[in-house]
């Protein structure tokens, strides 16, 4: 699978994470209120959030998420734990700046990925702290079926972590209904 390759929908545009574009998403990343029910509250500071951007740099599979018309930056997402032998990848590690909640962007933006990712795997994880229930919400719309708990995240933090598991036919199925 690749993982970082460029990606486009109707209004999005997907590019491989690099360096030159830090300052661009600490500036998207520094509103507080983006944060507010994630596990780790405290990402909207830069010497916080410097730490999130070198591990998706690390990751291979991060990218930035622009405006396709505009070129704004709207946020970060990142494909991880890619596993050929289970055929399975993770989606998450996203946020979008609050002026794309509430709309189409956040669907649009999981369509793109889970649309490349089945391509190559049979499976897409997300993985979501137990109490962001925003996010829950949005992956239980995808179709994501709740898996287990666990007491650690991928990233080794002590937090509860709710695993969500969609499969390749549930989307297909899913997509040729809507």
């Amino acid at each position: 699978m690749d993982l970082q390759p460029t990606l486009s929908g109707q209004t999005l545009r997907l590019i491989p994470l690099d360096a030159s574009h830090k300052d661009d998403l600490i500036r998207a990343a520094s509103d507080p209120l983006i944060w507010q029910l994630h596990p780790e509250p405290t990402r909207y500071l830069p010497e916080v959030f410097t730490k999130v951007f070198a591990s998706g740099l690390q990751s291979g599979g991060a990218f930035l998420i622009t405006d396709k018309h505009s070129g704004e930056v709207l946020g970060t997402t990142r494909f991880y734990e890619f596993n050929p032998q289970q055929s399975s990848v993770a989606i998450g590690y996203t946020f979008l700046v609050r002026s794309r909640w509430g709309g189409s962007s956040n669907s649009e933006l999981k369509r793109i990925m889970l649309d490349h990712a089945f391509l190559s795997v049979d499976t897409v994880w997300f993985h979501v702290g137990e109490h962001n229930l925003r996010s829950r919400r949005a992956v239980e719309k995808l179709g994501a079926r709740y898996s287990h708990l666990e007491n650690e995240s991928p990233t080794g933090a002590v937090r509860n972590t709710v695993f969500y598991r969609l499969d390749k036919a549930v989307w297909l199925t899913n997509n040729l209904l809507q």
